[in-house]
This record gives C-alpha cells, sequence and structure tokens, in this order.
C-alpha cells in the first residue's frame, strides 16, 4: 500500500475518534440541580430501599441519545463522586447506571449505615462540564 493511502486510510480512522471525543463532554444549565426524593436524609429504611430520582431544569434522556439539556442518572453507594469527571462513569456495585432513563429504583442494602448521592451523566455516562451532583444524603438500614 502506497504511503498517501496510508495516511488517508489513517485520517479517515482518527477523525471519527477525534470528533466522538470532542463530544464527550455536555453543558448543563447553571440553575440545573439533581436531587433524592427519597429517601431523605437521615431516613431510617429496611433493606429493600425505594429510592426516587428527583430533576430540575433538565430533562431526561437515555444514555445514547444526545440531547440538549438531558441527562440520566447515576447512583452513587458509598462512595465519592469520581475524581475525573472527564471520563464515562465506570458501571460498578457503588456506581449504579440509570442509562434507559429510569427516575426511580429499589436497591437492597446491608444493615448499617449508608450514604447517596445522584450525578447526572450525559449521552456517554459522561458528567456535564459543570457536573449536576446531588447533596450527599446518609440512611441507617435495619
Amino acid at each position: 500500500m502506497k504511503k498517501s493511502t496510508m495516511t488517508l486510510l489513517s485520517a479517515l480512522l482518527v477523525a471519527p475518534m477525534i470528533t466522538f471525543a470532542g463530544s464527550m463532554t455536555s453543558e448543563a444549565p447553571a440553575d440545573a440541580e439533581v436531587y433524592f426524593v427519597q429517601p431523605s436524609d437521615g431516613d431510617t429504611v429496611g433493606q429493600n430501599v425505594n429510592v426516587v430520582f428527583g430533576l430540575r431544569n433538565m430533562g431526561v434522556a437515555p444514555a445514547g441519545v444526545d440531547k440538549k439539556n438531558t441527562g440520566h442518572h447515576h447512583l452513587l453507594i458509598d462512595t465519592d463522586v469520581p475524581a475525573d469527571l472527564s471520563k464515562p462513569l465506570p458501571a460498578t456495585d457503588k456506581v449504579k447506571h440509570f442509562g434507559g432513563g429510569q427516575t426511580e429504583t429499589e436497591i437492597e442494602l446491608a444493615p448499617g449505615t449508608h450514604t447517596l448521592q445522584l450525578l447526572l451523566g450525559n449521552h456517554a455516562h459522561v458528567p456535564h462540564s459543570t457536573p449536576v451532583v446531588s447533596d450527599v444524603i446518609t440512611i441507617t438500614v435495619e
């Protein structure tokens, strides 16, 4: 293969990655807010916890849908917000993804004290350039 053909092929393969990488972050309205409808900070609950997410001044859209002023929920359980918010959030037992656009869930937690926090992610599971993150709440599971 000629060098010019290789260069063209390389450019064609790399250009979409540059475009995709450039579209990984999204803006959020300055007044956007994510919060817990339930449970409330300080609640004592059973092991099956119904968690309802609230969102103001933005809309909910499933992962993969790149629409302005939207995102989807991620529930952080007993963990801090990741240090690097320029990358997609990991899917772990402590970072639950709701990429289908869900606004509530039921989780099972062991007895004891637990912290919960919400973090909105964009179409690619990346937090917005100004993160939309809730206050941390603490619940006690009996």
